[in-house]
């Protein structure tokens, strides 16, 4: 037997978390930086389960390095924007948490400090 599913009421049951345009520009600019230093060589961009992920490798072949999580933190109310939860991972250990996209990207580029000698 067939079931009528309201496309509305599917959207709005779908949570989809991903990168925008100013959170892919962050990212992709560190990943520029990162591959003219040697460190880095490929990234991967995934969606699953309403967590969106940036993970970068040194070789294709390999594990990832880094991940560059965001997901929902708590639920949003009716008309307003949802607060998110962005992390760095490496294999073994979760690096920094944040509100914030920059917050935890300094962890993986810290900025650069003057030394005199």
């Amino acid at each position: 037997m067939s079931k009528i599913v309201r496309f509305l009421d599917y959207r709005r049951g779908a949570s989809f978390v991903h990168f925008t345009r100013s959170e892919m520009n962050a990212l992709l600019s560190l990943y520029s930086r990162q591959v003219m230093h040697g460190e880095w060589r490929d990234y991967a961009i995934d969606q699953h389960d309403g967590v969106a992920r940036f993970a970068v490798f040194r070789s294709t072949h390999e594990r990832p390095l880094f991940i560059v999580s965001k997901q929902v933190r708590g639920q949003a109310r009716h008309g307003l924007m949802p607060c998110y939860q962005y992390a760095v991972q490496d294999p073994t250990r979760k690096l920094a948490q944040a509100g914030s996209l920059l917050d935890v990207l300094q962890v993986l580029d810290p900025p650069m400090k003057l030394v005199r000698g």
